[in-house]
């Protein structure tokens, strides 16, 4: 996928560099990066950087490459406490359903706010790398197939990490962090399959809009450059 676009989509990057800003996130984030993005305050977002000097008027098409999914550290160890039996290919699938579901609901958001989803580097083109860390689901599909169920207040959670790029130079234009949990129902209730996919497409639906709205406004905060024409000599 993207092969015609050349960028080092290194998802483990991704990861390891998400650790620090959460981190950041429950303290006083940095208001400038390492590679020299600035703080953005009052978003709808946990932490929002971009670059200064970045246009995002010229954006026509983007590239969303496919989503990385890790779990929260020690997940599996603890769900196998409570006399579950969570697979390596349990998490697998699990992954792998989670980054389907994000292509398509992205994908789908995206080209309803009227842009155009492409495979191909182009100067109007922006590349987006997304990630999900830190995922924590309360009843995982597998406990399905027992007879033990899962209460709990809530689903889970989980974190979107997600990194802008210009497809021509690969220069990041922006980054930003933000957890969601799932609908705390305040009492005990039964959480399985059917809660998690819910819920999981509730805050992949709020990421996507609040994503699209974002960028309307970047691009319409920043017109396109007219260059005047030069005049004929006489």
């Amino acid at each position: 996928m993207m092969s015609s676009i050349r960028f080092a989509a290194i998802c483990a990057l991704s990861i390891i560099l998400a650790l620090p800003l959460c981190a950041a996130a429950a303290k006083e984030p940095p208001q400038t990066t390492y590679d020299g993005l600035q703080l953005r305050p009052n978003t709808k977002l946990g932490l929002v950087y971009l670059r200064p000097d970045a246009d995002f008027s010229g954006y026509r098409r983007i590239a969303l490459l496919d989503c990385a999914v890790a779990f929260r550290k020690n997940w599996q160890r603890e769900q196998n406490s409570t006399r579950l039996a969570i697979s390596t290919k349990d998490m697998d699938d699990i992954r792998a359903a989670l980054g389907a579901m994000f292509s398509e609901v992205f994908r789908d958001t995206l080209t309803k706010g009227g842009y155009e989803l492409t495979d191909r580097a182009g100067e109007d083109v922006l590349v987006l790398r997304p990630a999900i860390i830190d995922l924590d689901i309360s009843a995982p599909a597998a406990a399905e197939a027992g007879r033990s169920r899962t209460f709990a207040t809530s689903a889970g959670g989980m974190t979107l990490y997600l990194e802008v790029y210009d497809s021509s130079t690969n220069e990041i234009l922006g980054r930003t962090v933000d957890r969601k949990t799932a609908s705390d129902y305040g009492r005990m209730m039964w959480q399985n399959a059917a809660t998690n996919k819910t819920e999981a497409r509730r805050m992949l639906t709020e990421w996507a809009e609040t994503l699209r709205a974002g960028l309307d406004t970047l691009r319409a905060s920043q017109p396109p450059s007219v260059t005047t024409p030069a005049k004929e000599s006489p």
